[in-house]
């Protein structure tokens, strides 16, 4: 694909990403002159007509999308054989990998995230657009920290199409609802359960269905409630514990009625808990108004403000009052929020914080414990630190803390795993193209030839299609080298001329190998006298054949007089003088003469001459010279 141009206008620059249905690339539009994302159907969805009609008319529903937190889809087209979808080039990162990076996301921030999502979600709700596939892989950030949702209608022509022709599920296991793994209808609170595994993700950094298998997870989505997020993150608010909670129910009606209702109580969160457990007051909490100065008992101008304008003071009560609860409301958040973040501040006993990195988190617990610590766990994936073991914490090791701190430990959850592609059907560039794109390594390429597989295209895999294994595997495939050439025994071309040969070498399919000349003088120069294998050998087509050829000798130039006496017969006959030499084998004369006239004619050769007469085509009179 790359250096290709679409439709004379879309220039492929880059690979860019790509998943299970799709490939992503950079490419530039030469009519405008700008940078674009394309996504090009993978070649073993365009030849199913009715997924084909279904990716096209929900990507033109989706173009008809403009949100400022949907990336815009510019185009759709299709050049031969390749479907595309020209969409708005975004610069960044996606939500996955910032989860990677940075989980437990704090409050504040994961919110404000799921925020701009569910406004995307509710444009495209309203549209009658339901994305189907909302997951972390899907949403961008770009580098000003705009959040951008991608991959609508896609998603819900690839679900119709598996789930009615296939009898499987294909999708985002981790992240779709529980009625996407009962194949049922699907409406726009299967996006809202979606956007609570999100949030969950984000916000405790791991997900809250796992297992060993795609339909391990899809009946822990059926039939298990999540892990309580305040139980692996304490740190999170109870209210935005219910709102994850009230997404994430099994029975749609149970869940938010609308993309909106629950922004208004994610909004709830952002007004009224922050992220260290105090109460914040925004604008909504107090509308505007005048309130008088604070001043100490006793202060002189607190007096002059007081007789001039007396009647103010005596009259707004309700202000002090206000006031005075706002200073001592701020007072208790700040001691909480002090308290639960940096220990007894009322306490003057300090502590040091101990080395745990690379501890067992039990270990590390109670060392903790030990010096009147508290401790917030979160997980994350690390190729280089045994399970279970810690591999972080903060404050960092040795710091001077007061007794009661939390202190954050990242705890290793071994090697991260990923789904097995299905790499049957694709060619062997494709496949290795997706291995490396998941971060799995390309093991031992075997080669077998195939009756049924086109060369070049993959025939079987080591691991099953979906299967969990951790990044960094070695997949190994076997390749096909297309049909089986067929075996024949080699005919005998020995007496033909090299030119005559080439063509019956061709014809069987046969190459030509070393050519050889050698000295002789029974058969005309180029003649083939010998060939390997020899004939009557059992070989495959395609095979090479050395041949053997008579070398031109130069040597002394043998002359003879022919004499004919034409017989009775036709008034006119044909007389023919064929000579044959080391050199060739050639009509020397040729004419028409009538009964009983004399012919008499000269030729020549070289080497072994043989002279042959021929009247009418009939061999009449032969000699050797």
């Amino acid at each position: 694909m790359l250096n290709r141009t679409l439709d004379n206008r879309y220039t492929v620059l880059e690979h860019i990403g790509g998943g299970g249905m799709a490939e992503v690339y950079r490419a530039h539009d030469n009519l405008l002159d700008r940078a674009v994302a394309l996504k090009v159907l993978r070649t073993q969805f365009t030849n199913d007509d009715e997924f084909v009609t279904r990716f096209r008319r929900e990507a033109k529903a989706a173009a008809g999308l403009s949100h400022p937190n949907i990336v815009n889809i510019y185009d759709v087209g299709r050049d031969e054989d390749i479907y595309y979808i020209v969409m708005e080039y975004i610069s960044g990162e996606t939500l996955k990998d910032k989860i990677v990076r940075e989980a437990p996301i704090g409050t504040n921030e994961a919110v404000n995230i799921i925020i701009e999502i569910a406004e995307a979600l509710e444009h495209a709700h309203q549209n009658n657009l339901v994305h189907c596939d909302i997951k972390p892989h899907n949403i961008l950030i770009t580098r000003s920290g705009r959040v951008k949702v991608t991959d609508f209608g896609i998603a819900r022509a690839v679900t119709s199409t598996t789930m009615t022709q296939t009898g499987t599920i294909l999708g985002s296991v981790h992240y779709f609802s529980p009625e996407q793994a009962r194949g049922s209808v699907i409406d726009l609170k299967s996006d809202i359960y979606s956007l609570g595994i999100v949030l969950y993700e984000m916000v405790t950094g791991t997900l809250p269905f796992i297992g060993e298998s795609p339909i391990a997870i899809a009946l822990k989505h059926l039939q298990q409630e999540p892990k309580l997020p305040r139980i692996i993150n304490s740190e999170i608010p109870p209210l935005l514990e219910a709102v994850m909670l009230k997404a994430l129910a099994k029975n749609p009606a149970d869940r938010y009625d609308s993309t909106r209702e629950m922004i208004s109580d994610l909004r709830l969160v952002i007004n009224y808990i922050h992220d260290d457990h105090t109460r914040r007051l925004t604008r909504e909490d107090y509308p505007t108004q005048v309130l008088p100065t604070i001043k100490l008992p006793g202060d002189e101008e607190d007096v002059a403000l007081n007789q001039a304008d007396s009647g103010s003071a005596k009259t707004n009560p309700a202000n002090k009052i206000l006031v005075i609860g706002l200073i001592m409301l701020l007072g208790i958040g700040f001691m909480l929020g002090a308290f639960f973040t940096f220990g007894k501040f009322w306490s003057m006993k300090e502590v040091t914080v101990p080395n745990v990195i690379g501890k067992h988190i039990n270990v590390a617990s109670s060392m903790m414990e030990a010096q009147r610590l508290k401790v917030s766990i979160s997980e994350s994936y690390n190729d280089k630190v045994a399970v279970g073991l810690v591999v972080s914490q903060y404050p960092e090791p040795g710091s001077i803390v007061k007794e009661e701190r939390i202190v954050k430990l990242i705890v290793s959850k071994g090697f991260e795993k990923v789904l097995i592609p299905d790499l049957r059907g694709i060619n062997r560039r494709e496949a290795e193209i997706q291995i490396k794109n998941l971060g799995l390594v390309v093991g031992k390429i075997e080669e077998k030839f195939s009756a049924t597989v086109l060369q070049d295209v993959i025939i079987s895999q080591s691991y099953n299609p979906a299967v969990e294994v951790p990044k960094g595997t070695p997949i190994d495939f076997v390749v096909s080298k297309g049909q089986e050439p067929k075996k024949f025994k080699l005919p005998d071309f020995r007496g033909n001329s090299l030119e005559t040969v080439k063509k019956q070498l061709e014809v069987l399919k046969l190459k030509i190998g070393l050519i050889r000349e050698e000295a002789g003088d029974q058969y005309p120069a180029g003649t083939v006298i010998g060939h390997n294998p020899p004939p009557g050998t059992e070989i495959l087509e395609g095979s090479a054949i050395d041949l053997t050829t008579v070398k031109y000798v130069a040597g002394d130039v043998k002359r003879a007089v022919v004499q004919i006496n034409v017989p009775d017969g036709p008034a006119r006959q044909t007389i023919q003088i064929v000579v044959t030499d080391m050199n060739s084998r050639r009509i020397a004369y040729q004419g028409i003469h009538k009964i009983g006239e004399i012919v008499e004619k000269t030729v020549e050769g070289v080497g072994n001459v043989r002279i042959q007469v021929y009247i009418n085509g009939t061999l009449v009179q032969e000699q050797t010279l």
